[in-house]
Protein backbone atom coordinates (compact mmCIF):
# COMPACT_ATOMS: atom_id res chain seq x y z
CA UNK A 1 0.00 0.00 0.00
CA UNK A 2 0.86 3.72 -0.70
CA UNK A 3 2.65 5.32 2.71
CA UNK A 4 3.53 8.50 3.34
CA UNK A 5 5.56 8.43 6.39
CA UNK A 6 8.98 5.98 5.40
CA UNK A 7 9.85 3.55 3.25
CA UNK A 8 8.21 0.07 3.58
CA UNK A 9 9.72 -3.00 1.64
CA UNK A 10 7.96 -3.86 -1.36
CA UNK A 11 7.21 -7.17 -2.35
CA UNK A 12 9.50 -8.26 -5.30
CA UNK A 13 8.44 -9.34 -8.21
CA UNK A 14 6.54 -8.38 -11.32
CA UNK A 15 2.90 -9.23 -12.49
CA UNK A 16 2.39 -11.51 -15.79
CA UNK A 17 0.95 -9.23 -18.52
CA UNK A 18 -2.14 -7.61 -18.03
CA UNK A 19 -4.28 -10.13 -20.72
CA UNK A 20 -3.14 -12.61 -18.27
CA UNK A 21 -4.13 -10.95 -14.95
CA UNK A 22 -8.24 -10.67 -16.53
CA UNK A 23 -8.24 -14.12 -17.50
CA UNK A 24 -6.85 -15.53 -14.40
CA UNK A 25 -7.83 -13.17 -11.61
CA UNK A 26 -9.96 -15.76 -9.71
CA UNK A 27 -13.13 -13.95 -10.56
CA UNK A 28 -16.53 -15.07 -11.17
CA UNK A 29 -17.01 -16.02 -14.62
CA UNK A 30 -19.79 -14.07 -15.52
CA UNK A 31 -16.76 -11.35 -14.31
CA UNK A 32 -14.13 -12.22 -15.72
CA UNK A 33 -13.74 -10.33 -19.24
CA UNK A 34 -13.03 -7.25 -17.92
CA UNK A 35 -12.80 -6.61 -14.12
CA UNK A 36 -12.81 -3.30 -12.96
CA UNK A 37 -9.13 -1.84 -12.55
CA UNK A 38 -8.84 0.72 -10.00
CA UNK A 39 -5.23 1.35 -7.52
CA UNK A 40 -4.83 3.49 -4.47
CA UNK A 41 -2.86 6.67 -3.75
CA UNK A 42 -1.05 8.87 -0.67
CA UNK A 43 1.08 11.79 -0.57
CA UNK A 44 3.87 9.91 -2.62
CA UNK A 45 1.82 10.32 -5.39
CA UNK A 46 0.97 13.89 -4.37
CA UNK A 47 -0.96 16.01 -7.63
CA UNK A 48 -2.74 13.12 -9.28
CA UNK A 49 -3.53 13.36 -12.78
CA UNK A 50 -7.11 12.14 -12.22
CA UNK A 51 -8.36 12.53 -16.07
CA UNK A 52 -5.24 10.33 -17.27
CA UNK A 53 -6.06 7.99 -15.04
CA UNK A 54 -9.09 7.61 -15.92
CA UNK A 55 -8.26 7.48 -19.83
CA UNK A 56 -5.66 4.29 -19.11
CA UNK A 57 -8.44 2.77 -17.29
CA UNK A 58 -8.73 3.44 -13.76
CA UNK A 59 -12.28 2.80 -12.38
CA UNK A 60 -12.28 3.48 -8.36
CA UNK A 61 -9.01 4.23 -6.45
CA UNK A 62 -8.49 4.42 -2.82
CA UNK A 63 -6.55 7.48 -0.96
CA UNK A 64 -4.62 7.21 2.31
CA UNK A 65 -6.61 9.71 4.94
CA UNK A 66 -4.73 9.00 8.02
CA UNK A 67 -2.38 6.81 10.14
CA UNK A 68 -2.60 6.95 13.75
CA UNK A 69 -4.16 9.66 15.73
CA UNK A 70 -1.22 12.15 14.54
CA UNK A 71 -0.99 12.09 10.59
CA UNK A 72 -3.17 13.22 8.15
CA UNK A 73 -2.59 12.90 4.39
CA UNK A 74 -1.40 16.77 2.94
CA UNK A 75 -2.89 16.00 0.01
CA UNK A 76 -6.32 13.84 0.43
CA UNK A 77 -8.82 16.74 -0.27
CA UNK A 78 -7.55 17.55 -3.65
CA UNK A 79 -7.11 13.72 -4.42
CA UNK A 80 -10.18 12.55 -3.36
CA UNK A 81 -12.33 15.28 -4.83
CA UNK A 82 -10.48 15.32 -8.08
CA UNK A 83 -10.89 11.94 -8.45
CA UNK A 84 -14.92 12.51 -8.45
CA UNK A 85 -14.71 15.19 -10.57
CA UNK A 86 -12.67 12.84 -12.79
CA UNK A 87 -15.80 10.26 -12.41
CA UNK A 88 -13.86 7.56 -10.54
CA UNK A 89 -15.24 5.67 -7.55
CA UNK A 90 -12.80 6.63 -4.36
CA UNK A 91 -12.83 5.67 -0.71
CA UNK A 92 -10.41 6.26 1.89
CA UNK A 93 -8.04 4.23 3.62
CA UNK A 94 -6.43 4.28 7.39
CA UNK A 95 -2.66 2.81 8.19
CA UNK A 96 -3.11 1.41 11.36
CA UNK A 97 -0.92 1.68 14.17
CA UNK A 98 -2.22 -0.84 17.14
CA UNK A 99 0.96 0.51 18.87
CA UNK A 100 0.33 3.87 19.37
CA UNK A 101 -3.67 3.81 20.68
CA UNK A 102 -6.99 1.72 20.20
CA UNK A 103 -8.51 0.76 17.51
CA UNK A 104 -12.06 2.85 18.37
CA UNK A 105 -9.90 5.88 18.39
CA UNK A 106 -7.77 5.83 15.55
CA UNK A 107 -11.50 4.65 14.11
CA UNK A 108 -13.11 7.93 14.98
CA UNK A 109 -9.93 9.92 13.89
CA UNK A 110 -9.99 8.54 10.62
CA UNK A 111 -14.01 8.92 10.16
CA UNK A 112 -13.16 12.84 11.22
CA UNK A 113 -10.58 13.30 8.50
CA UNK A 114 -11.92 12.06 5.36
CA UNK A 115 -13.10 8.04 6.21
CA UNK A 116 -16.69 9.00 5.94
CA UNK A 117 -19.40 7.21 3.81
CA UNK A 118 -22.71 7.99 1.71
CA UNK A 119 -24.49 5.62 -0.14
CA UNK A 120 -24.08 7.90 -3.24
CA UNK A 121 -22.98 5.27 -5.52
CA UNK A 122 -19.84 7.17 -5.93
CA UNK A 123 -17.94 6.26 -2.25
CA UNK A 124 -16.60 3.05 -1.22
CA UNK A 125 -16.35 2.17 2.32
CA UNK A 126 -13.96 2.78 4.28
CA UNK A 127 -11.11 0.56 4.50
CA UNK A 128 -8.09 -0.57 6.90
CA UNK A 129 -4.55 -1.40 5.62
CA UNK A 130 -3.34 -3.60 8.60
CA UNK A 131 0.03 -5.19 7.67
CA UNK A 132 3.53 -5.57 8.36
CA UNK A 133 5.00 -2.53 10.66
CA UNK A 134 7.47 0.16 8.46
CA UNK A 135 8.89 1.23 11.03
CA UNK A 136 10.58 -1.83 13.04
CA UNK A 137 10.86 -4.84 11.08
CA UNK A 138 11.66 -6.67 14.42
CA UNK A 139 8.07 -6.26 15.27
CA UNK A 140 6.33 -6.82 12.61
CA UNK A 141 3.09 -7.39 14.40
CA UNK A 142 3.61 -4.04 16.35
CA UNK A 143 4.36 -5.97 19.55
CA UNK A 144 0.89 -6.81 20.13
CA UNK A 145 -0.08 -10.38 20.70
CA UNK A 146 -2.54 -12.26 18.37
CA UNK A 147 -5.22 -12.04 20.82
CA UNK A 148 -4.99 -8.72 21.29
CA UNK A 149 -4.53 -7.59 17.65
CA UNK A 150 -7.88 -9.64 17.11
CA UNK A 151 -9.78 -7.30 19.15
CA UNK A 152 -8.28 -3.89 18.19
CA UNK A 153 -9.03 -4.77 14.44
CA UNK A 154 -12.91 -5.49 15.96
CA UNK A 155 -12.40 -2.11 17.94
CA UNK A 156 -11.57 -0.37 15.06
CA UNK A 157 -14.59 -1.85 12.83
CA UNK A 158 -16.85 -1.51 15.37
CA UNK A 159 -16.00 2.40 15.57
CA UNK A 160 -16.50 2.72 11.73
CA UNK A 161 -19.88 0.87 11.63
CA UNK A 162 -21.71 2.99 14.41
CA UNK A 163 -19.48 6.19 12.60
CA UNK A 164 -20.63 5.53 9.01
CA UNK A 165 -22.94 2.36 8.70
CA UNK A 166 -20.47 0.06 7.42
CA UNK A 167 -18.23 -2.45 8.08
CA UNK A 168 -15.11 -1.39 6.79
CA UNK A 169 -12.83 -3.35 4.20
CA UNK A 170 -9.82 -4.82 5.49
CA UNK A 171 -6.64 -4.57 3.62
CA UNK A 172 -3.67 -7.24 4.26
CA UNK A 173 -1.65 -9.69 3.24
CA UNK A 174 -2.29 -13.77 4.10
CA UNK A 175 1.16 -13.89 5.55
CA UNK A 176 0.94 -10.74 8.00
CA UNK A 177 -3.07 -11.84 8.89
CA UNK A 178 -1.65 -15.78 10.14
CA UNK A 179 1.18 -14.40 12.01
CA UNK A 180 -0.15 -11.14 13.36
CA UNK A 181 -3.77 -12.94 14.38
CA UNK A 182 -3.47 -16.48 14.47
CA UNK A 183 -5.33 -16.28 10.79
CA UNK A 184 -8.68 -15.34 12.96
CA UNK A 185 -11.73 -16.09 11.18
CA UNK A 186 -13.43 -13.48 13.22
CA UNK A 187 -13.92 -11.30 10.00
CA UNK A 188 -14.73 -13.21 7.37
CA UNK A 189 -18.56 -13.19 7.08
CA UNK A 190 -19.12 -9.27 7.75
CA UNK A 191 -15.83 -7.49 6.22
CA UNK A 192 -14.82 -7.23 2.59
CA UNK A 193 -11.06 -8.59 2.17
CA UNK A 194 -8.68 -6.22 -0.28
CA UNK A 195 -5.87 -8.58 -0.62
CA UNK A 196 -1.95 -8.12 -1.54
CA UNK A 197 -0.23 -10.03 -3.22
CA UNK A 198 2.18 -9.04 -5.90
CA UNK A 199 4.03 -11.01 -8.81
CA UNK A 200 1.25 -13.91 -9.20
CA UNK A 201 -0.94 -13.95 -11.62
CA UNK A 202 -3.43 -15.37 -9.29
CA UNK A 203 -4.11 -13.67 -5.29
CA UNK A 204 -2.85 -16.68 -3.87
CA UNK A 205 -4.38 -18.73 -0.93
CA UNK A 206 -6.99 -16.48 1.06
CA UNK A 207 -6.88 -15.74 4.58
CA UNK A 208 -8.81 -16.10 7.69
CA UNK A 209 -11.69 -17.82 6.04
CA UNK A 210 -12.39 -15.50 3.19
CA UNK A 211 -13.89 -17.83 0.39
CA UNK A 212 -13.41 -14.84 -1.62
CA UNK A 213 -11.43 -11.27 -2.41
CA UNK A 214 -13.24 -8.14 -2.87
CA UNK A 215 -10.32 -5.93 -4.21
CA UNK A 216 -6.73 -7.50 -4.99
CA UNK A 217 -3.75 -5.35 -4.84
CA UNK A 218 -1.30 -7.16 -7.79
CA UNK A 219 1.29 -5.13 -8.03
CA UNK A 220 3.19 -2.01 -6.85
CA UNK A 221 3.77 -0.06 -9.69
CA UNK A 222 2.13 -0.12 -13.50
CA UNK A 223 0.25 2.38 -15.85
CA UNK A 224 -1.85 3.80 -12.88
CA UNK A 225 -0.56 5.91 -10.16
CA UNK A 226 0.06 4.30 -7.18
CA UNK A 227 -0.50 0.66 -6.68
CA UNK A 228 -2.39 -1.40 -9.16
CA UNK A 229 -5.35 -3.05 -7.61
CA UNK A 230 -8.78 -5.30 -9.65
CA UNK A 231 -12.36 -5.54 -8.27
CA UNK A 232 -14.20 -9.10 -8.20
CA UNK A 233 -17.16 -8.46 -10.33
CA UNK A 234 -18.00 -6.07 -13.21
CA UNK A 235 -18.85 -2.55 -13.00
CA UNK A 236 -22.12 -2.34 -11.66
CA UNK A 237 -21.31 -4.64 -9.23
CA UNK A 238 -18.81 -2.07 -7.80
CA UNK A 239 -21.30 0.51 -8.40
CA UNK A 240 -23.62 -1.82 -5.77
CA UNK A 241 -20.93 -2.48 -3.61
CA UNK A 242 -20.13 1.75 -3.25
CA UNK A 243 -23.89 2.18 -2.24
CA UNK A 244 -23.58 -1.30 0.44
CA UNK A 245 -26.10 -3.60 -1.65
Amino acid sequence: MARDRTPLRRRAGALAAATTVLALAGVAPAAAARPPRGHDVSSHQRHVDWPTARAKGARFVYVKATESTDYRNPYFSPQYAGARRAGLLRGAYHFARPDTSSGARQAAYFVRHGGDWRPDGWTLPPALDIEYNPYDRKQRCYGVGRARMVRWIRSFSDEVERETGRRPVIYTTAHWWRLCTGDSHAFSATHALWIAHHGSSRPGRLPGGWRYWTFWQYRVKGGLPGDQNLFNGRAGRLRAFARGR
